[in-house]
């Protein structure tokens, strides 16, 4: 899955990044036909503990699905952001698709 992933005033370093494509790329075994994902990474400028947000993007067709999280670390918010769109994606792939009309 092509993941293109933004650092908002820093420089986020190739573990992280690594670390969010394999956790995106396991998203893939709930629903297979998902165009890309564009994942943000804020820290942001509070004195709270918990000052990092990371916002996720996945588009599939038909569908921007959004998830957006806080947390203490980059990759605590990404599995945050990773469970929460696994439950998106599994509900999507079980709707059932619309039955055509009878005419």
């Amino acid at each position: 899955m092509k993941v293109l992933t933004q650092a908002i005033h820093f420089k986020a370093d190739s573990k992280l990044l690594d670390f969010i494509q394999k956790k995106l790329d396991k998203l893939e075994l709930f629903y297979d036909r998902v165009i890309d994902a564009e994942v943000f990474l804020h820290v942001l400028n509070t004195s709270d503990k918990e000052n990092k947000m990371v916002e996720l993007k996945m588009r599939v067709p038909g569908e921007t699905f959004m998830v957006k999280k806080t947390a203490s670390s980059f990759e605590e918010c990404v599995d945050l952001c990773a469970d929460s769109m696994r439950r998106k994606l599994r509900a999507k792939n079980s709707k059932p698709k619309d039955a055509p009309s009878a005419e």
